[in-house]
């Protein structure tokens, strides 16, 4: 129940001191950083799996182009 009062007088108090529509921001502002947390999450996987294909890819390449060049 402490939670609650201590909660709604956090609220009153930034209303109060920022008005209304600077406090309705400043919710907007941390529901926005609140959903973009999964989305760097997945980024950040994506990131490493992107890497890592990179890694494979260039050895492949670097052993095609010293194949060729023995052959040449």
């Amino acid at each position: 129940m402490i939670g609650l009062y201590l909660t709604v007088t956090i609220i009153v108090l930034l209303v109060a001191y920022a008005g209304f529509e600077n406090t309705m921001r400043l919710f907007a502002y941390i529901d926005l950083q609140l959903r973009y947390i999964p989305i760097r999450i997945k980024l950040e996987f994506m990131k490493r799996k992107l890497k890592r294909q990179l890694l494979i890819d260039r050895e492949e390449l670097l052993k095609k182009v010293e194949k060729n060049a023995k052959d040449h």
